[in-house]
């Protein structure tokens, strides 16, 4: 009946071409459909209805009133594209799939591509959806795009299983920690972030909040660095600054956290604030102190790349007697190793380690940052530092000069925060204690992806993002570190890119079920006696067989009771049911049949078989080994359930050899010496003998 409302088009009514004589056909408005036909709207409009009715033989008494959907609305028009200049850009829309399986995602996406939801709603509306009608699965994608045309491409790849810049996938595991690494100086570029903050307000809060607290006019040098004010160390210190804030509350409006941070170089500052040791204000003034004496220096000094690892670099240094000259300004990675100092000693480093077939590389800098040069800074940076107010962390932080995690005493110590920029900068280190407590997940937050090649390599088994990246598209960057960090089970609020509320609710594809076949087949390991090693005994009151492996012997094994068992308790005497006596006859024959020794020679009765009211008795008849004549020696045995006292041997006997049928002997009927019975004479007494009770 929804197929019919769904074609407008009603079906025949099946076996109906004989219709009832005990109804008048010819009046009233009933008529059976004995030809499919059109089904016309209802004249005074409205949808077209259909009754369902259930009368079932288990009672079922249901009626069903189904009328068919309104046509939906026709989508909104699209609003002019924001002229130039404009404040604030269109944000990409995230479409969010999830599944069981991998396949299934991927029939989730092609299911999605193809269904008319698509093209009759606005890419927002089924965003909406998405997000807030569909369960979150393991094997999870985002599919990131500000046109329709953008997001049925970026779904038709998903489908394929091929990669695109669009769509972003990954397995949902178990909750790890998420680190925040600030990077440090040189990752700076002009422009930066003024993507962002053209298209999400959170950003162009922040950074203008920051901007602010600042003494000169920063937001500008950020945004529009066209005399290149960012290559000196004054303006850029404080920029990367900015930006890395807000680029840390703009993921807080995503509803990202992190579990701790750590930051290399001025990155260290980033994280002190944003995990609550200064002020916005006292941040702001310790930056802007650190980076105008730091510029103050002398010019002079150079830095350098170098592959190799620390112990190398400070060998040299140690051999040739340049401590006073040279030093290790960071390890960045067991291989990556940057050296700082006087310009020659430098170059010196340079060609050394060069003719080692190593790669080095001279870094832009227009001081010998971390090294000895910087020391003439320390005592007017220490001042300023005992002005400002220390509070305690609100979040972790791994210091970077140490390697471990900031202590309490360190934070709040002028001195520790002085010597953080002469000092090593042991970004290694750092890592690797991250990852050892526990880090699954390194952000990396700042202009450039600076730290994540050194992050890869020290801990190559954890994921690794980066926020922005220099001469790539900013929002798709970072909104692609978000949809990683969702496919990853990090959780995500997707507000900042759905900022209206639906207008239309659209239908959505259900789930793609694999429909996989989950019954277990059968094998050649039977759940019966021969699963066991057994032969079956294929007797009602035997179970199991067992050739002897010492010989021809064979041991046959049963359970009896009186539930397994009924009908022996009709052979009942004073009241206890006993095994007849013909039983075991019965059980002989049938264990000398299975050695052909079917012919019983002698058998002897020693104990009765009692059936006990509650549970059963084990059940043995023992079969002997064959002497030189073929007689067998037999025996019938009996023990309670669980019980652990001795067997009862009831009976005793001895088989023999089957003898072929005496076929002669009835050959003359009836036999000789037979005496006729007269027709009707009774076997038995009209009642049992006393005590004896045989049903």
């Amino acid at each position: 009946m929804v197929l019919a409302l769904q074609h407008h088009h009603l079906p025949k009514t099946l076996h109906a071409e004989h219709p009832t004589p005990q109804v008048d056909w010819t009046t009233g408005a009933v008529t059976l459909l004995t030809d499919a036909q059109p089904w016309p709207a209802r004249e005074e409009g409205g949808g077209r209805r259909a009754a369902v009715s259930s009368f079932g033989i288990s009672g079922t008494n249901a009626h069903v009133i189904l009328e068919e959907a309104p046509e939906p609305a026709a989508p909104a028009e699209a609003e002019p594209a924001a002229a130039p200049g404009a404040e604030a850009a269109a944000a990409p829309v995230p479409w969010l799939l999830s599944a069981r399986t991998d396949q299934a995602l991927r029939d989730q996406a092609h299911r999605l591509a193809e269904h008319p939801t698509v093209s009759t709603h606005e890419p927002a509306d089924v965003a909406h959806a998405l997000l807030a009608t569909r369960t979150r699965f393991e094997h999870r994608a985002v599919v990131l795009g500000t046109t329709r045309h953008e997001l049925t491409t970026a779904l038709a790849a998903l489908a394929a299983g091929t990669t695109h810049p669009g769509v972003t996938t990954g397995v949902s595991a178990a909750a790890g920690r998420l680190t925040a690494m600030f990077t440090g100086q040189g990752s700076q570029r002009p422009g930066m972030g003024s993507a962002l903050y053209a298209t999400f307000p959170a950003f162009r809060d922040a950074l203008d909040e920051v901007c602010a607290a600042f003494p000169h006019p920063l937001r500008a040098a950020i945004l529009d660095d066209s005399d290149g004010t960012l290559h000196q160390t004054r303006w850029a210190q404080p920029a990367i600054f900015a930006v890395e804030v807000a680029l840390y509350r703009l993921l807080e409006s995503f509803g990202v956290t992190a579990h701790a941070m750590a930051g290399h170089s001025i990155g260290e500052l980033t994280a002190a604030h944003l995990a609550g040791i200064w002020t916005l204000a006292d941040a702001a003034t310790v930056v802007t102190a650190r980076a105008r004496l730091m510029q103050d220096l002398p010019p002079g000094g150079a830095m350098l790349a170098v592959q190799a690892t620390e112990a190398e670099v400070l060998a040299w240094i140690g051999a040739n007697g340049l401590a006073d000259h040279l030093g290790v300004a960071a390890t960045n990675s067991p291989n990556n190793t940057v050296v700082s100092g006087d310009e020659e000693h430098v170059d010196a480093a340079r060609q050394h380690f060069t003719a080692l077939g190593r790669k080095t590389r001279p870094l832009r800098v227009s001081h010998a940052f971390h090294s000895h040069r910087m020391e003439p800074a320390l005592d007017e940076f220490r001042a300023v530092l005992e002005t400002v107010t220390f509070h305690p962390a609100r979040v972790p932080v791994v210091s970077t000069v140490t390697g471990w995690p900031l202590t309490g005493e360190q934070a709040a110590d002028p001195d520790y925060w002085a010597q953080q920029i002469r000092r090593t900068v042991r970004f290694h280190d750092a890592i690797t204690h991250l990852r050892a407590d526990g880090t699954t997940t390194f952000l990396e937050i700042g202009p450039d992806a600076a730290l994540t090649p050194h992050v890869k390599e020290t801990a190559p088994d954890a994921t690794t993002l980066h926020t922005l990246r220099r001469d790539h598209d900013e929002v798709h960057t970072l909104l692609t570190a978000v949809a990683h960090l969702h496919t990853l089970g990090v959780p995500v609020i997707w507000d900042p890119l759905l900022t209206t509320p639906p207008t239309t609710h659209p239908d959505l594809p259900t789930y793609p079920f694999q429909h996989q076949r989950y019954w277990l087949d059968a094998t050649g390991d039977r759940a019966d006696v021969a699963a066991a090693g057994l032969g079956v005994a294929g007797h009602p009151l035997l179970g199991a067989a067992v050739q002897l492996a010492d010989g021809d012997g064979l041991v046959l094994t049963g359970r009896l009771s009186r539930r397994t068992h009924p009908w022996l308790v009709d052979h009942a005497v004073m009241g206890t049911v006993l095994l007849p006596g013909t039983a075991f006859v019965e059980l002989a024959i049938r264990a000398g049949d299975q050695v052909g020794a079917g012919r019983i020679e002698e058998i002897t009765i020693e104990a009765p078989l009692l059936l006990p009211e509650e549970g059963g008795v084990q059940l043995q008849v023992i079969i002997g080994p064959a002497d030189p004549s073929g007689h067998r020696e037999l025996g019938v045995y009996s023990r309670p359930d669980n019980a652990e006292e001795s067997w009862t041997r009831h009976v005793n006997g001895f088989l023999e050899p089957d003898a072929a049928p005496a076929l002669d002997a009835l050959a003359e009927w009836p036999p000789t010496g037979a005496v006729a019975l007269e027709r009707g004479a009774r076997f038995t007494s009209g009642s049992p003998r006393p005590g004896h009770g045989y049903g």
